[in-house]
């Protein structure tokens, strides 16, 4: 995947939490950890979203319409 160099600015002790963390082999690269990072926080921003979107939704709406001319249906269905 191509990727696009950026510059951030970052506070100290963020910054040395990360070394150690690069250090220790968490991450392998102070790159690596901030595009992990990022990517973890837009994918958490996307859920939560969508969790909005539905929140909106009517439940009694909802199901009326999954039943939409299901009664119509039961009479044709054979009797078991």
């Amino acid at each position: 995947m191509p990727a696009s160099k950026i510059a951030i600015t970052i506070d100290d002790k963020t910054l040395k939490q990360l070394d150690i963390l690069v250090k220790s082999k968490f991450f392998s690269s102070r790159s690596n950890a901030i595009q992990q990072a990022v990517a973890e926080k837009l994918m958490r921003i996307e859920k939560s979203r969508l969790a909005q979107e539905c929140s909106k939704l009517d439940p009694k709406f909802e199901q009326s319409l999954a039943e939409e001319g299901f009664s119509s249906e039961l009479e044709e269905w054979p009797q078991y």
